[in-house]
């Protein structure tokens, strides 16, 4: 039974992690069509800027105000990326799906050739709080706080990002952008502003995922965000392009499969098993566990 509870437990810390980096995949696909293969980098960012900061930056360090300090300024790195990432290379591209792939591929390549030039090709030792590396007894099942963090950090992630949707104004927009982008777009209402802002609140995901991806895995490295980003895929094509909650059922369901068929089986089978219900979700519910039948 305590093996039950600690692999739950820390399949819902990957799936956190999971869900962290696909929630603005899949936020920037509903509302903007773009497949953002860059979505890497932004995490890459976040993780290498808080790696930085608890090191360079005043005030900043591993523990306590000093990590939330040094998280901050690597989210606030990934989401400036973002933003720049949309204004400059994909807004002359919407509409324009090739060019947007190409673009994309190409600059997740640069992006991660960058990292390795600044700062090497080998893991770091990512700083984190004494206390992450320590457990929590949970129903007799010794659980690492790390994962228990990334859990927390999503659900907050999620409830703050279907607030936002809900009972704002510019939630709004993104909400009948993902419905309809013509008719917000026929009722003069520019989605412009709601592309840049939808990369950026990704952005912000994605490195945040960095972050605490940092404090989970005990390293950073400049491949990290590509390896996380073909899951967050699965994730999100599973949960349904442009639904944030999809992503969230989905993420659970990839991270517990992870974990509990690699845990009974041999290494490597539970990545197998996730394609395979990628490949069984796509056969029975091509438009995924909460997308919508697209209709002529």
């Amino acid at each position: 039974m305590d093996t039950v509870i600690l692999l739950t437990l820390t399949g819902l810390g990957l799936a956190a992690l999971y869900f962290l980096v696909a929630s603005g995949l899949s936020l920037v696909f509903g509302l903007a069509d773009v497949l953002n293969f860059a979505h890497g980098v932004f995490l890459g960012v976040g993780a290498y800027g808080t790696w930085w900061a608890a090191h360079n930056l005043p005030g900043a360090g591993s523990d306590g105000f000093g990590f939330v300090l040094a998280v901050a300024f690597g989210v606030a790195a990934g989401t400036l990326v973002a933003v720049l990432v949309e204004l400059v290379l994909i807004r002359p591209l919407y509409s324009r799906t090739i060019e947007q792939v190409l673009v994309t591929v190409g600059l997740s390549l640069a992006g991660v050739a960058l990292l390795q030039a600044t700062w090497g090709a080998d893991a770091r030792p990512f700083p984190r709080p004494e206390w992450t590396r320590q457990v929590t007894s949970i129903l007799g099942a010794n659980v690492p706080n790390g994962g228990l963090l990334l859990i927390i950090a999503a659900v907050l992630v999620l409830g703050a990002i279907l607030a936002f949707l809900r009972w704002t104004r510019y939630g709004l927009i993104i909400r009948a952008g993902v419905e309809n982008r013509e008719m917000v777009t026929a009722l003069g209402i520019d989605v412009r502003k709601a592309f840049t802002l939808v990369f950026a609140i990704g952005g912000a995901a994605a490195a945040l995922a960095g972050a605490l991806g940092g404090v989970y895995f005990g390293t950073v490295s400049p491949g990290q965000g590509g390896s996380l980003l073909i899951f967050a895929f699965i994730v999100v094509v599973i949960g349904g392009m442009g639904s944030v909650t999809g992503s969230a059922y989905a993420a659970v369901a990839v991270g517990l499969t992870q974990q509990f068929v690699n845990y009974y089986g041999t290494s490597g089978l539970g990545d197998i098993c996730v394609v395979a219900l990628l490949a069984v979700v796509l056969l029975l519910r091509p438009q995924g566990i909460a997308g919508k039948v697209a209709t002529a």
